[in-house]
């Protein structure tokens, strides 16, 4: 992985998505266009805590190094290279893997 020069803004949070299956649990190999986009990730960069409409500070639920687990239609795609990355709101991520 190349070394990204990203700061993600207040709120969010910087994901490389892991690969997607390939192969069911069955062992019949999908085709690209036949899977889904994975729902996990690995945490790159978090952004300062949020402040609410209440003025209440939300801090990250996960830190850099992490897998995480988040929402199927959540986060914004951005193309570096080859390579997607997803930014996604605190409240996107759903779990963190252990």
């Amino acid at each position: 992985m190349t070394k990204l020069n990203l700061k993600p803004t207040a709120g969010y949070i910087l994901i490389e998505p892991l690969e997607k299956e390939v192969k069911t649990s069955s062992g019949i190999y999908l085709p690209d266009n036949a899977s889904e986009k994975p729902q996990k990730g690995k945490v790159l960069a978090v952004g300062a805590s949020e402040i609410t409409e209440k003025g209440t500070k939300k801090s990250s639920p996960v830190k850099v190094g992490d897998k995480v687990i988040y929402k199927k239609w959540g986060g914004n795609e951005v193309k570096i290279g080859s390579i997607e990355y997803l930014f996604v709101k605190f409240e996107d991520i759903l779990a963190t893997e252990q």
